[in-house]
C-alpha cells in the first residue's frame, strides 16, 4: 500500500533553502547540460504547476528549444485546476488538439506537479495525439492527504479533495497510461510523498529518482538531464 503520510515538517521547511541551492547548481550545471542527446523538432507541451503560469517553465522550455526540441507553454495562466482548464479540462485537450493539428505529430506532454496530472488525464482522454508523458513530481498515485499542499489545491480550485468529481478524475489519471509514460520523483521532496509520484506496476512506465525538493525541481540540473535523455532515448 502506497505511504499515505505527507513528508515531515522538516522537508516542508527545507524547501526555500533547497530552492535557493537548486538555482545555484543549475548554474554550475550549464556546460555539461549542453552535452546531450540533440531533439528532432517534435512538439512538446510544458504543464506547469499549482498556481503556476508558464514562466515557472521557462528554463526548461528554453533548455529543450535549446536542444533542437519545439517546447512550448500551455498559454492558459496560472495553473488554478478547474478554474483555468475547465471542469473537464476541455481548454488544455483544446490547445494539444491545435498543436497536434499544426504539427501534425503527437505532442509530448511535460507535466509538473499538478500539471503532470493533468498531462495523464489528457493521455488517457487524447491517446492519439500524445506521444508520451514525463510527469514530474506529480503526485498522481495516492491520496492528495499526502501533501503538504492540499489545502492550497483546494483554495486555488475551488474543488474538495473528496468531491466526486476530483475522485473519479484522479482514479483516471492514476490508472495505466495507453502511451509510454516516465514519472520522475523525489523521496526528499517537501511537498509531496515522492512514493506517490511513482507509476508501479505500469507496463508502459517507468520510473527515475532524482534528489530534490518540490520548489523548483523543474529547474533542477537532475531533472534536465532526465528529461533530456528520455527524450534522446525516442
Amino acid at each position: 500500500m502506497r505511504d499515505r503520510r505527507a513528508p515531515s515538517k522538516l522537508l516542508w521547511a527545507a524547501e526555500l533553502p533547497r530552492a535557493a541551492l537548486t538555482v545555484m547548481s543549475l548554474i554550475r550545471a550549464r556546460a555539461s547540460l549542453a552535452d546531450l542527446p540533440r531533439g528532432d523538432g517534435r512538439p512538446i507541451l510544458l504543464l506547469p504547476g499549482l498556481f503556476n503560469a508558464d514562466r515557472s517553465n521557462f528554463v526548461l522550455r528554453r533548455y529543450l528549444n535549446d536542444l533542437g526540441y519545439r517546447a512550448e507553454g500551455w498559454g492558459l495562466g496560472r495553473n488554478t485546476g478547474v478554474r483555468v482548464v475547465g471542469p473537464e479540462a476541455e481548454r488544455l485537450f483544446d490547445r494539444i488538439r491545435a498543436l497536434h493539428a499544426e504539427t501534425g505529430q503527437p505532442v509530448t506532454l511535460i507535466g509538473i506537479s499538478l500539471g503532470g496530472i493533468m498531462a495523464r488525464l489528457a493521455a488517457q482522454r487524447l491517446p492519439g495525439m500524445i506521444r508520451e508523458v514525463i510527469t514530474v513530481s506529480s503526485p498522481f498515485a495516492g491520496s492528495p492527504r499526502a501533501t503538504n499542499v492540499w489545502r492550497a489545491f483546494e483554495w486555488f480550485t475551488g474543488e474538495r479533495i473528496d468531491s466526486d468529481a476530483v475522485r473519479r478524475r484522479s482514479a483516471e489519471a492514476a490508472a495505466p497510461l495507453p502511451v509510454r509514460s516516465t514519472a520522475i520523483w523525489s523521496r526528499s521532496d517537501g511537498l509531496v510523498n515522492g512514493r506517490i509520484c511513482r507509476s508501479d506496476g505500469d507496463p508502459l512506465a517507468r520510473d527515475i529518482e532524482i534528489r530534490s525538493g518540490h520548489l523548483g525541481v523543474q529547474l533542477h540540473p537532475q531533472t534536465l538531464r532526465a528529461i533530456a535523455g528520455i527524450l534522446g532515448q525516442q
